[in-house]
């Protein structure tokens, strides 16, 4: 099923929040942040508009949870197949681990991002998804 942007309005929780211009050159397509904490643990509520992810990217030094509330999406590891994701749908990211997440092509899709604090911890941000491989998901 896809979602538009009425069904996770009322699926989500959170509200949207505002575009995400300061990660945006690390994405394709429009993503929106609405931060839910930032003690300790970094928790945003994040929006990908539908066909929007993020490039590949590795989190150094700490992991990284997702909790999706709305929509539907996808998350992939590399040299792994590629995940649906769905409300209720949780993925744990350890450390060091190459990967991306967003939207499918027709479908909003929102999750939750909690950061694993960590004085030491950074984000490499690396190419873009391809486009003729993630155009094959449906």
């Amino acid at each position: 099923m896809n979602y538009t942007l009425e069904d996770i309005k009322k699926q989500s929780p959170y509200p949207i929040g505002e575009l995400n211009t300061a990660y945006a050159k690390y994405f394709v397509g429009n993503s929106y942040l609405y931060s839910i904490n930032d003690q300790e643990v970094l928790i945003s509520n994040v929006t990908f508009e539908p066909g929007c992810r993020n490039n590949w990217h590795i989190h150094h030094g700490a992991g990284q949870i997702l909790l999706c509330t709305a929509g539907r999406g996808y998350y992939q590891e590399w040299g792994k197949p590629v995940q649906e994701l769905n409300v209720g749908d949780t993925v744990y990211i350890a450390p060091e681990i190459k990967h991306w997440h967003g939207a499918a092509p027709e479908s909003y899709f929102v999750h939750i991002a909690e950061s694993v604090p960590n004085e030491n911890a950074s984000n490499e941000w690396l190419e873009a998804v391809d486009e003729e491989e993630y155009l094959k998901l449906k």
